[in-house]
């Protein structure tokens, strides 16, 4: 990760190729009425040659020599309010990342299948043989990775000029510090992380015009709320998923009314995810939609729930039936918050990051495999994850249906139970076991296993009716015309949605997770 920004830093765009970071660059410049700096164009003069035809001539070493200067004094001489884009492989230098240290570094994250349908046959020389430019864009993306500030989604050249705000945000944070750009056909907004990010002032919405109406865990605001500074008002509820309910909604809006808030104010999320969904859905519906700001403290919402729009309340008869799409004005994730929870919470977020490893495959998946610490990193990758989901499919038509992982029958065990018995992730926990089995993966079903009772998580429910589990999971909101159908896992990395499970097989695997 970059070191401590500099407010005499430039904003410098890095990226694979096909990435788009000229284009960036130059939108950006434009929306800033400046100008932009392309390293290539630069290095291209500096040779006297394209680098196509410099690649021919002198080879690609005799090239870096040459690009590491260039793009080196480039970053050296660059100051504040300059905007650059550099050249897809200046990252390889040492000399490079180290001057990137005091500059403003976006990362446009661009996939390798748009990469390559982007570069192949243009004349570029790293982009002829498809195998060697996956080995190629496998190096380098742990090197962007490594120095960036900021990660926006290569497919969204365009929302760099958008972020401009957020970015700039960025320089008054706390030292490492991360802004992750989300986007969905309805929306785009911002995601800092970082220890001591809340309480630093960052915010995604201009104080003044909207006013700040706090809706927090009775249980989190004495601990977190003073860091916010001053609110316009403050609704404190029960946190719990007992309590995310209609009545609890009412409670909010009604609190709203009585306190004056308007359409131009907005309002704040201040705990787990039970607040987070509460204070979404009264967002989504109160004078029919005003703005919210997210701020998880707990790590299943720090990892998952806080991001997408997805807000809501239960029903007795199931969880999550009431709700709408809406998403956040922004979401600001302090992981320190999490050094407030209880350890029985901790562990029962732990099955969201299973859950996404799960989905995500690749280095998250290893670490969880490895049963690695919890760290920053491990949190971001889960957003990263989300995020991706979330932007290729908002309102759950078909991909996004890969984030209920275990989800159908653990929201069965909650409904099951009353929402009483246990938490959200302890009932996702079980409900990974029974996807494992009806995956037919039993040895991955062991290893997540061990995974989950290491973490303190259950493999096993007592005194659980299998009855009214599978009664609970032919009301999952999901069901279709076939009847419900569930995400199973071929393999860390490979799951698919819309898995047709026979009744007798579906019992099979509930019954084997109860005692």
């Amino acid at each position: 990760m970059a070191g401590e920004l500099s407010t005499r830093g430039a904003i410098v765009i890095v990226g694979f190729m096909g990435a788009g970071k000229t284009t960036a660059a130059r939108a950006l410049a434009r929306a800033r009425g400046s100008s932009a700096l392309d390293a290539d164009s630069l290095i291209e003069e500096r040779l006297g040659t394209t680098i196509t035809q410099a690649f021919a001539r002198d080879g690609e070493p005799a090239f870096r020599a040459v690009e590491e200067t260039v793009v080196g004094d480039l970053l050296d001489r660059a100051s504040a309010g300059e905007i650059i884009s550099l050249s897809g492989g200046a990252i390889g230098s040492e000399r490079v990342r180290a001057a990137l240290r005091r500059h403003l570094v976006v990362w446009l994250d661009v996939g390798l299948a748009v990469a390559w349908r982007r570069s192949a046959g243009d004349k570029r020389p790293l982009a002829r043989n498809r195998a060697a430019f996956e080995a190629l864009y496998n190096e380098r993306v742990p090197l962007y990775e490594s120095v960036a500030d900021a990660i926006v989604p290569g497919g969204a050249r365009h929302a760099v000029p958008g972020a401009y705000d957020a970015l700039e945000e960025l320089r008054r944070a706390p030292a490492g510090t991360r802004l992750l750009w989300a986007i969905s056909p309805s929306a785009e907004y911002p995601v800092w992380v970082g220890r001591g990010v809340l309480g630093a002032g960052v915010w995604p919405i201009v104080r003044g015009p909207s006013r700040r109406f706090l809706i927090a865990d009775e249980q989190v605001a004495p601990l977190l709320a003073e860091r916010l500074g001053e609110v316009d008002g403050q609704l404190l509820i029960q946190g719990g998923e007992a309590n995310k309910t209609i009545a609890s909604a009412e409670q909010i809006w009604r609190g709203l009314a009585l306190s004056g808030a308007a359409r131009t104010d907005h309002l704040v999320a201040l705990g787990g995810g039970v607040v987070g969904d509460l204070a979404g859905f009264a967002a989504a519906t109160y004078q029919r939609g005003v703005p919210v700001v997210q701020i998880p403290t707990t790590l299943v919402a720090q990892v998952d729930s806080a991001y997408g729009g997805k807000t809501g309340v239960d029903l007795p008869e199931a969880k999550n039936y009431v709700g709408a799409f809406h998403q956040p004005a922004g979401v600001l994730v302090d992981p320190a918050a999490l050094d407030t929870l209880p350890a029985a919470e901790l562990s029962a977020g732990y099955a969201e990051v299973l859950k996404t490893a799960l989905i995500a495959g690749g280095a998250l998946w290893e670490q969880v495999a490895a049963d690695a610490p919890l760290d920053e990193r491990m949190i971001v990758d889960c957003i990263r994850c989300k995020l991706a989901v979330v932007a290729a499919d908002e309102h759950d038509g078909g991909l996004r249906q890969v984030l209920n992982l275990g989800h159908t029958v653990g929201h069965a065990i909650e409904a099951a139970t009353h929402y009483t018995r246990y938490r959200h992730g302890e009932a996702v926990a079980l409900g990974l076991l029974v996807a494992l089995r009806l995956s037919g993966q039993a040895e991955l079903r062991e290893q997540v296993s061990e995974l989950l009772a290491a973490h303190g998580l259950p493999t096993q429910a007592s005194e659980l009716e299998a009855a009214a589990v599978l009664a609970a999971t032919k009301l999952d909101k999901k069901r279709g015309p076939q009847g419900v159908a569930l995400v199973l896992v071929e393999a860390p990395g490979r799951v698919r949605y819309g898995a047709a499970i026979a009744d007798a097989d579906l019992e099979r695997a509930v019954r084997e997770v109860l005692v």
